[in-house]
């Protein structure tokens, strides 16, 4: 068991020096940065659960979205973080570069992805899925912004994506239940 979990994360360290040696560029550098900023502090998902509050019509999905949020943030980045308590890549992985500053939290689980993934599958869920679709693109996109960046391994944003995922999931669930709402067409 030992040999296998070693192996993962040495792969998990490979992955990320893949992506510096052979994806990086200034370009991508520029976009994955923004990207990645957007997702700050849940901000981008915040401001879109707002907006979904304003209308009577998508009012309860930006209640759920929010719920998702602080879900996410208080299992994710109060507990789970601390729990693992996993070193950043930066700090440890030999000839990796940081591309932004230096996070002051834990690695394990990404909570730009857990939050991400929280509010776009609540989206995806309860709205029609054309937004959904974007909602989940952005998600993924500030995931893998994450790990372009050098701040997360890879499996801290799959753990913050699946986290993620089953807290919208369940959010949904309890919501629809209680409510006795059915999602919009």
């Amino acid at each position: 068991m030992t040999h296998i979990l070693q192996a993962l994360l040495q792969l998990d360290g490979d992955l990320l020096l893949w992506i510096q040696d052979y994806c990086r560029t200034p370009l991508l550098t520029s976009f994955f940065t923004f990207l990645t900023h957007l997702g700050d502090s849940g901000g981008i998902w915040l401001v879109l659960s707002c907006v979904l509050l304003i209308s009577k019509r998508t009012r309860a999905v930006g209640i759920m979205s929010l719920t998702a949020l602080a879900s996410s943030f208080l299992i994710n980045n109060l507990i789970l973080k601390n729990l693992v308590a996993r070193t950043r890549p930066y700090e440890v992985l030999q000839g990796l570069t940081l591309l932004i500053e230096r996070q002051s939290d834990f690695s394990f689980p990404s909570g730009h992805t857990a939050s991400s993934f929280a509010a776009a599958v609540i989206i995806y869920r309860e709205l029609p899925h054309r937004y959904g679709i974007a909602a989940l693109i952005l998600a993924a996109g500030i995931g893998f912004s994450r790990l372009y960046l050098g701040v997360h391994y890879p499996s801290d944003v799959i753990g913050g994506a699946l986290s993620g995922i089953l807290i919208a999931v369940l959010v949904s669930k309890c919501f629809r239940t209680f409510t006795r709402q059915e999602a919009l067409p």
